[in-house]
């Protein structure tokens, strides 16, 4: 397809050091690359950009590893749009190693390119993905349109456009990965299961075709089987949020608590920088019962930004819950009062003051509990305990 030059580009520079997004611009200039030159300072500022489309990005450079929203993160969002997800796409990193090489591929990454690099190296990739988007190969070509096709609806058409991806160039893993997402789509788990193993087979770092067969495995009721593909994804590429909640999940299924726990941990650490996700992350923890990880998590996420209530209520019930009842209703009461009406919170407290066997207090917040939901039973029956 005709391609602009260079020259006449609008290129969007991502990384959070001022510095390399500076040095970058300069060497896009002395290689009269771009006639215009947009900068952020990290993935999130950077999809705004990209997705506001004023004016239109035609190349993007990015640093891989960058607060709220990483290089890996954005592209994934650029790759679900059906009119962005064509732009090139650079992508620098401070060392090309396991994780992310498995990470690039996993979103379909155009090039990437390791710090340090000089102006030459920059010229020639760029050269290279302006030339690759110019002269798609036949994979390439056949997999947009199984895309295309999948996005109409029509997942027998794409699963051919795939297979004859496969058929042309039988040794890349990315059609039978793409095969087994679609079938896995159609629920058919036996040819999806063989597709995804045969993807592996030939990329033992394609993460997403491990994820895929723990997802199928789970459905089939073996569990076994389910975490050790899960675990190998979070082995190759443990910044994957979904990954590793759904790996904690089963694990928890499986009594093994303390596993959950590690992996959680690694979640938190991977996510340190967006606080949306650690609170996601928290409530997780809350819901299943892993009372010490969610009670360090609200308090890192608090010191941050106090102005969280909902953690305040998930760092409220874990005290409760591991017996630290005068810490745990102070905080539960201003959850209270600063979050939305919220009968759960409510029954918390009454519980609580009922096991300090402070039962005015809990015959109090059960019966506010009783008027906004006159049918819950735990709220009736500690209002009971209190006469």
């Amino acid at each position: 397809m005709p391609m602009q030059s260079p020259a006449q580009m609008t290129f969007l520079i991502v990384d959070d050091v001022d510095a390399m997004r500076r040095s970058i611009r300069t060497m896009l200039k002395l290689i009269n690359y771009g006639r215009l030159f947009l900068e952020a300072a990290n993935g999130r500022d950077a999809w705004r950009i990209v997705e506001k489309g004023q004016p239109a990005i035609d190349f993007i450079i990015s640093d891989y590893n960058m607060p709220y929203l990483t290089g890996t993160e954005l592209l994934h969002r650029i790759r679900l749009n059906r009119k962005l997800r064509d732009i090139p796409f650079l992508m620098i990193t401070a060392e090309a190693n396991m994780e992310v090489v498995a990470e690039a591929a996993e979103v379909d990454v155009d090039a990437y390119m390791t710090k340090p690099f000089v102006t030459a190296t920059l010229e020639q990739k760029i050269t290279e993905l302006l030339d690759q988007a110019a002269h798609p190969g036949q994979v390439t070509l056949l997999l947009r349109r199984a895309q295309e096709l999948e996005e109409e609806g029509k997942l027998d058409e794409a699963l051919a456009a795939v297979a004859k991806a496969g058929a042309s160039s039988p040794t890349l893993s990315r059609p039978f990965r793409e095969m087994g997402r679609l079938l896995l789509k159609k629920n058919d788990l036996p040819n999806s299961l063989a597709a995804f193993q045969k993807a592996t087979e030939l990329n033992r770092l394609d993460v997403t075709s491990y994820h895929g067969m723990g997802q199928i495995f789970f459905q089939m009721g073996r569990i076994d089987k389910a975490i050790d593909n899960y675990s190998r994804a979070m082995t190759i590429s443990p910044r994957h949020a979904e990954r590793a909640l759904d790996f904690a999940r089963l694990l928890l299924q499986q009594d093994k608590a303390t596993e959950a726990s590690r992996v959680m941990r690694l979640a938190f650490k991977i996510n340190s920088n967006d606080p949306d996700m650690k609170e996601r992350l928290t409530r997780f923890c809350a819901d299943h019962g892993l009372h010490d990880l969610t009670i360090k998590a609200s308090r890192e996420i608090l010191k941050q930004d106090p102005g969280r209530a909902k953690v305040l209520g998930y760092l409220g019930i874990a005290l409760c819950k591991k017996g630290l009842f005068n810490e745990g209703v102070l905080t539960l009461e201003k959850a209270a009062a600063e979050n939305e009406p919220d009968p759960e919170l409510w029954i918390a407290l009454a519980q609580a003051y009922l096991a300090m066997r402070m039962t005015g207090r809990a015959e109090k917040w059960a019966a506010r509990a009783i008027r906004m939901a006159p049918d819950n039973e735990k709220a009736r029956a500690i209002y009971d305990a209190c006469l």
